[in-house]
């Protein structure tokens, strides 16, 4: 069995109604894959609907260490993801992190 040096965090939130999110999948949801040992986002996923949309918040987060100040990482969503669902991405965004930090603690 490989020995892996990451863990996989998710966390969702609500979309908003009337957006293809919504439509689609009812709830936005983030999956990251983060270095154990530097604590940095090395990977990133969410529910949503184009690739570009899902290149484009992959690169906003790739790089990002969870155990930071997350008010870095929001102020740079709010500032390049300017869309329906960007509350609902916050919230998830500081749900994941939250869960990862619960997760190292133990």
């Amino acid at each position: 069995m490989q020995n892996l040096s990451s863990i996989l965090v998710t966390a969702y939130a609500k979309a908003p109604q009337g957006t293809s999110m919504y439509e689609v999948y009812k709830h936005a949801g983030i999956v990251l894959e983060i270095d154990k040992e530097t604590h940095k986002i090395i990977d990133a996923e969410f529910t949503f609907v184009t690739r570009l949309a899902q290149d484009f918040f992959k690169r906003m987060l790739v790089g990002f260490d969870l155990t930071s100040d997350i008010d870095e990482l929001l102020s740079r969503v709010e500032e390049h993801y300017v869309t329906p669902s960007t509350g609902s991405v916050i919230v998830a965004i500081k749900s994941a992190q939250k869960r990862y930090l619960e997760k190292i603690k133990q």
